[in-house]
């Protein structure tokens, strides 16, 4: 029985100076910069900027295959950090993008064809015949974006639409690539103007369905100084689209619009500076559904 053990114990004792040695001899390496920068990423592993997870990033930075702007989470400040951690030059911050919501038909607005009685997600209710709503394009209002949201930057309304809260929204698109109606968008900031409806079907049908669809009418198409906006068509049917390469944020599409479905926003910097007077008790100028407010 002594020498059962003993034979154990040095049989132990062999293996575990064989791993140590393995471990030293056979060990990664892993560059310091690598920590430093994944110290100063916010972490959320969001994907936005192309790579698996902040590790991934952090170690494309350093191997020098990936720009120091990348991670739109970070904002500036983690660009110009990372430049230092680099020993760099920080170059241009790209610009801020955020969500856009491309859909007004809430449930004030959109006809329904069922009770939805199902599981509280987008995923599950838009296996279900498309949706509850009249209109299968629309946003099925279950919150779906909101749960995929890693800042909090996305909260649900009183008409069952999500409402993106600029001040927290950091352009990563998890809500984007989770929403299975596509009505959620990544658009750079400084653009103003959105036609928020995906409805492709005819103009008549398109209303029965939503009071504020795109009835395909082309006012905006023939009224846009710039031919910044068209109605595209396509095998399911057509809606009005921007260019915004081309948009100016001249609203005249905003004012021709019967439906009222093409919007132009406050700027980005105005809402900002809205939420702090909110804050301080006093209130703004007018509602824009910015959610700083949430």
């Amino acid at each position: 029985m002594i020498y059962a053990v003993l034979s154990l114990a040095i049989l132990g004792g062999l293996f575990g100076l064989v791993l140590g040695i393995a471990n030293k001899k056979f060990a990664v390496e892993v560059d310091p910069r690598v920590e430093a920068i994944l110290e100063v990423l916010p972490g959320a592993n969001c994907g936005s900027c192309g790579f698996p997870g902040c590790s991934g990033y952090a170690e494309a930075v350093v191997a020098g295959t990936a720009p120091l702007n990348a991670c739109t989470p970070g904002k500036d400040e983690v660009r110009q950090t990372i430049a230092k951690i680099m020993g760099r030059e920080a170059g241009e911050a790209k610009e801020r993008k955020v969500a856009q919501l491309l859909c007004k038909g809430g449930s004030d607005r959109a006809a329904l064809l069922y009770e939805y009685e199902g599981i509280r997600d987008c995923h599950t209710a838009a296996t279900m015949f498309q949706g509850p709503k009249a209109c299968s394009y629309g946003c099925l209002g279950l919150g779906s974006c909101v749960e995929a949201c890693p800042f909090g930057g996305i909260q649900m309304g009183e008409d069952q639409l999500p409402v993106v809260n600029y001040e927290l929204c950091s352009g990563c698109g998890a809500c984007v690539d989770n929403c299975p109606q596509h009505v959620l968008k990544l658009v750079e900031a400084s653009q103003l103007v959105h036609v928020r409806c995906r409805n492709k079907e005819k103009g008549k049908e398109a209303k029965k369905a939503c009071t504020v669809a795109c009835i395909k009418c082309k006012l905006c198409e023939r009224n846009c100084p710039e031919g910044a906006i068209s109605v595209v068509a396509d095998a399911e049917g057509s809606i009005a689209v921007i260019d915004y390469a081309k948009c100016t944020n001249c609203g005249i599409c905003v004012e021709k619009c019967p439906t009222k479905v093409i919007e132009k926003m406050l700027p980005l910097s105005t809402l900002l500076e809205q939420n702090k007077d909110i804050t301080s008790g006093q209130k703004p100028t007018s509602c824009q559904n910015c959610g700083l407010c949430q």
